[in-house]
């Protein structure tokens, strides 16, 4: 039995709660399956990302015309797009590794519980009084052999000249823009008529309809049955009303959700308990229904976003070293989604609002007001706010367009500092700069409320 201060399984953003551990001059055992760093550095964000950027420019330059300039590609290197991609991704395990000191000892294995205080790795028997659960989710597993899930496409050795793409969330549309603007032909297959429904809807309204321009999209469209032949799928498509034809893809990848990695963990011979979903349960410590095992991140199953993993792992350090002993709430949970167009959002949509029956004005402006907003030339970007009538506390911000990412952090410092949107109305902002085309957002959205409360 080997005895450390903390045992951690799960080696992506609790490799830092190691590494801080660690430089305390405390023991700790980190237990990880694959490589450090976990699904966002090398399967997820990072490497998606870095790939958007390729994305973007092609884009720009394929829409040049509403510039009025007339441009052509002359070549796509996709081969070094994607080896710079490959390399980045294998530099990773080592960057994290390096941040350890003396003080972690590095487990390359499955951790799984024989009780609620000893785990297993390689055969080797662990225990601390503190144990941290960051295992984090897998995709969940495509039906079809040799069809892909977005593990497979990183590192990605052999680039197809067409996918298919199943799925209708933020990983299925991210990978369709990215793979369409770098020229692999790709198609979208959506078995519903919407896209991103977890969405405002207004704003999933404006995605389909700008997203629908650039990509091949099939709706009410499911995969009746698919067979790999050689270096091809030969996929058979049904539509709603039964309609069978047949499609022929080079590659077949799956992004239709994520599923708890909790069944490695042998939890059989722990109390620790597990929800509806899946996922392991937690109180608003993270301390799981076993004494002195905590679980952060997206094995909790809560907000499955690398931002709030980081946040929870950075709270639970100092929970349990520095003795801060207040629950960790989030109050607000912003997201984006890194396409084209790009979404912004936090806080409820406005069918939510109705659902709870709030008292709320919702307000919807776009961004033509600002010169910087005019000169992209794009006519569909908007802001919506939800506002409590009462206080003017933000209660929703939903973006699309250009940037959006960026532009909702300023609506997120008024929101975590004095969320009061009046804020956003009397502040000053530089003109004619993409972000002043919230002030007319703040000032419609303050008006609505003074209307309903003259009237």
């Amino acid at each position: 039995m080997k005895i450390y201060d903390l045992i951690i399984i799960g080696g992506g953003r609790a490799s830092r709660l190691a590494a801080k551990v660690g430089r305390l001059g405390k023991r700790v055992a980190l237990i990880e399956k694959s490589k450090l760093g976990g699904t966002c550095a090398n399967r997820g964000c990072v490497p998606s990302k870095l790939l958007v950027g390729y994305a973007d420019v092609l884009r720009s330059i394929k829409e040049s015309q509403r510039h009025y300039v007339r441009s052509s590609i002359d070549n796509i290197d996709i081969k070094k797009i994607f080896k710079e991609n490959n390399e980045y991704i294998a530099s990773v395990d080592g960057e994290y590794k390096a941040m350890l000191n003396e003080n972690v000892e590095l487990f390359r294995g499955i951790g799984s519980f024989v009780s609620d205080s000893i785990v297993e790795v390689n055969g080797v028997k662990l225990t601390a009084p503190k144990i941290v659960i960051a295992t984090g989710t897998k995709p969940k597993k495509p039906p079809f052999k040799e069809a892909w899930s977005s593990d497979d496409i990183f590192p990605l050795n052999k680039i197809p000249s067409s996918i298919t793409i199943v799925g209708s969330g933020f990983i299925a549309c991210e990978l369709a823009n990215v793979f369409d603007a770098l020229g692999v032909k790709t198609k979208l297959l959506v078995r519903s008529e919407r896209l991103l429904s977890n969405e405002d809807e207004d704003i999933s309204k404006v995605f389909k309809q700008e997203f629908s321009k650039k990509i091949d999209i099939e709706f009410n469209t499911t995969i009746k049955d698919a067979i790999y032949n050689d270096s091809f799928f030969d996929i058979i498509l049904e539509d709603k009303a039964g309609k069978i034809k047949k499609h022929t893809s080079e590659a077949l990848l799956y992004a239709i959700g994520r599923e708890s990695n909790a069944k490695t963990l042998n939890l059989e011979n722990t109390h620790i308990a597990l929800d509806k979903r899946g996922f392991i349960k937690r109180d608003e410590f993270f301390q799981t229904d076993a004494k002195g095992v905590y679980v952060a991140g997206d094995a909790a199953g809560e907000h499955m976003l690398q931002h709030a993993a980081s946040f929870e792992i950075n709270h639970l350090y100092k929970y349990l070293f520095e003795d801060k002993k207040e629950p960790l709430k989030f109050k607000y949970m912003p997201h984006s989604v890194f396409t084209d167009p790009e979404i912004a959002s936090v806080g409820i949509s406005e069918q939510e609002a109705k659902e709870k029956d709030l008292d709320a004005v919702v307000s919807k402006t776009d961004w033509l007001t600002s010169a910087k907003a005019e000169s992209m030339k794009l006519k569909y970007p908007f802001t919506k706010f939800i506002v409590d009538k009462k206080t003017y506390e933000i209660l929703g911000c939903h973006m699309i367009g250009p940037q959006s990412s960026t532009m909702i952090h300023q609506v997120l410092t008024v929101m975590h500092i004095d969320n009061d949107i009046r804020h956003l109305k009397e502040m000053l902002y530089i003109h004619p700069a993409l972000s002043e085309s919230l002030l007319p957002a703040a000032i419609n959205a303050v008006k609505d409320i003074r209307k309903l409360s003259d009237s």
